[in-house]
């Protein structure tokens, strides 16, 4: 996969204002994005013209760079410049400005201000002292734990950090956008795991992972008061954020692990497997999967989470690509639904943004399109997250994108109300006034949307009903499908540890 942005062209005033989530959403994800965006003309500005927006000072606060080139002749460089700000250093999002009097004008070709296109991003090593204390404060750790972020993945590090974990024996934990740089059924993986592996580790080591909301900043309850945070990071200005770290790796991720691995195989150690904390840890594994298992089973009607959940994973692809969005969807379907390949699992990521699965999807299927055909896109969401951008079901039936959605259904936005409550709420009133607003419309048929647009919909209320719908959508590669899946509105997360911070946990 090249490193390089994507391109969006936007239309001005609205136009730009709808795409500014998509910068920010970039931007935040850290992935490069140059948009391209129409504005009115230079000689109307103040005047009220037509979609009239200050469209350059918005645009600063949403990108790594925002500019409006000040003639014809340096859109070439102005391009240029974007191009290279969005993929050099930590990617992001750029933002160039055409004012609408730009179209018809004419320069003399000689004068315009052509350049090369920016060579690829430069790869930096961290310093050969910085990485030997690090293997040290490792070598010396009691209750070691890699964390393995996004930008593990953006760096194509997976063949090098599935080498440091073989080579040292590591416990490891992925964010949920680093699933499958290492393999999510890798007997180190401790995902099953995951507070008490942040609660108790001694030694941290975050390879392109950041401590922000999704890691809980690393700060106690969460981690231990005096855990020691090895930081490997693209971006200075990210060493130290929350936590002083005890080593700080500045470089390609990539780079910086072999460096990490040349120099353990200078002073060859790996951690034992035999110790109390891996001990610790399986036991927490085993005893969270019995968890997750005995809901799994679960033979009554409406099913709930964790049964839909175990059914997909028996069936779907283990190559596809997973796109999962919503609010307890999003959640459980991190834990049940593994990740073996790097770079094949999109959510609502570091900006919680919903509204992003469908155009995810889109995007993704496309790709595969050309490069991998046999690979198939799934997405699973919420009810609610469906609701923001169910209408893209178009788009994918109008372009043929054998695209699978699963539209995990409870009748609301963390829970709902079945039919019954439904007609008892309204007994005592106005819908506006007695149902509690994140409640839902009970039993809504959104794969009578995927119908009306030529794609294949499912309604399904039993396993058996899933099983089949799921097997005939994955047979048949060349139309949409969606399946409608009811639960029971009063389904839940199994009970976490820390529920004052479960939300935090995307």
């Amino acid at each position: 996969m090249n490193k390089l942005p994507g391109v969006c062209l936007v239309v001005s005033g609205p136009g730009f204002l709808h795409a500014l989530g998509g910068m920010a959403n970039a931007n935040m994800n850290c992935w490069p994005l140059i948009v391209i965006g129409g504005s009115s003309d230079r000689n109307q500005e103040t005047m009220g013209a037509f979609q009239e927006f200050p469209q350059v000072e918005a645009g600063r606060l949403y990108n790594k760079l925002t500019v409006r080139p000040s003639s014809l002749e340096v859109i070439p460089a102005v391009v240029e410049k974007a191009v290279r700000t969005s993929i050099y250093g930590r990617p992001g999002s750029c933002y160039i400005d055409i004012p609408g009097d730009f179209v018809n004008l004419q320069v003399n070709k000689s004068s315009v201000k052509y350049v090369e296109c920016c060579l690829p991003p430069p790869i930096s090593m961290a310093k050969q002292s910085a990485v030997s204390e690090a293997a040290s404060i490792i070598a010396h750790s009691k209750q070691p734990l890699l964390i393995i972020g996004k930008g593990a993945a953006y760096s194509h590090a997976e063949n090098n950090i599935r080498k440091l974990v073989d080579l040292c024996g590591l416990p490891f934990l992925p964010t949920p956008m680093a699933k499958g740089v290492v393999p999510d059924n890798h007997p180190n993986c401790v995902a099953a795991a995951r507070s008490t592996a942040l609660q108790y580790a001694d030694v941290i080591i975050l390879l392109g992972a950041r401590l922000n909301w999704i890691l809980h900043f690393g700060l106690p309850p969460r981690f231990r008061q005096e855990v020691k945070v090895i930081q490997i990071d693209i971006c200075a200005e990210e060493l130290g954020n929350n936590v002083r770290p005890a080593a700080s790796l500045l470089g390609d991720i990539n780079t910086v692990t072999k460096q990490l691995l040349e120099e353990f195989s200078k002073r060859p150690w790996k951690y034992p497997s035999s110790s109390q904390w891996w001990k610790r840890l399986r036991e927490k594994i085993m005893n969270n999967e019995e968890k997750s298992k005995g809901l799994e089973l679960q033979k009554s009607l409406p099913m709930n989470y964790y049964t839909v959940f175990r059914h997909i994973r028996e069936l779907i692809p283990r190559d596809c690509i997973l796109v999962s969005e919503g609010a307890n969807t999003m959640d459980i379907g991190r834990t049940m639904l593994p990740n073996y390949h790097p770079r094949q699992r999109l959510d609502a990521g570091t900006f919680g943004t919903m509204g992003v699965g469908l155009g995810f999807a889109i995007a993704a299927a496309m790709v595969a399109k050309d490069r991998t055909p046999e690979k198939r896109v799934i997405c699973i969401e919420g009810d609610s997250a469906f609701g923001f951008s169910g209408m893209e079901l178009e788009t994918i039936c109008r372009y043929k994108l054998p695209i699978l959605i699963i539209v995990v259904n409870n009748n609301g936005i963390y829970t709902g109300l079945d039919t019954d409550a439904w007609k008892e709420m309204l007994k005592f009133g106005e819908p506006a006034t007695c149902i509690p607003p994140v409640s839902l419309l009970p039993n809504s048929h959104y794969e009578q949307i995927m119908s009306a647009f030529g794609g294949k919909g499912y309604f399904v209320k039993t396993p058996e009903e899933l099983q089949n719908a799921l097997k005939a959508s994955l047979a048949d590669e060349q139309t949409p499908s969606l399946i409608n899946v009811m639960i029971d509105p009063r389904s839940e997360r199994k009970k976490q540890e820390f529920p004052w911070l479960t939300r935090s946990n995307m």
